[in-house]
């Protein structure tokens, strides 16, 4: 079991992806925005992120800068959630330290993968 933070101010979308994972035996946090993403991550740091980008109070990339720049969060693997399907974004997100990104809509297959490719499920 790993504990994951999910943070999307879209809630349906949210809770949806926080139900799912709780099915999956995860432990599970979520905030509804990149201010309250980084407390809990600098509260209780997550094994796992799914973050959107653009959020209200601080976006998916703002929080991502503010986690690479300490060593003890840096390694959290980190992916975008998006409907943005702008290349060059999710480039700059990746050049910035994300592990991935999904774009919305996402199936949960998707989701499967990147828990089994980031924590080691088989």
């Amino acid at each position: 079991m790993a504990r994951i933070l999910v943070i999307d101010d879209e809630a349906p979308l949210r809770l949806n992806l926080v139900r799912f994972l709780r099915l999956e035996g995860h432990e599970v946090a979520e905030a509804s925005d990149g201010e309250a993403g980084l407390m809990s991550v600098r509260h209780y740091p997550p094994d796992l992120i799914f973050c959107d980008l653009m959020m209200p109070r601080m976006n998916g990339m703002d929080l991502l800068t503010a986690l690479q720049s300490d060593a003890a969060l840096q390694n959290i693997p980190f992916f975008f959630i998006s409907a943005s399907a702008e290349p060059e974004r999710l480039e700059e997100g990746l050049k910035l330290g994300a592990s991935g990104y999904l774009t919305k809509p996402f199936n949960l297959s998707q989701i499967s993968t990147i828990l089994n490719a980031q924590l080691g499920r088989h």
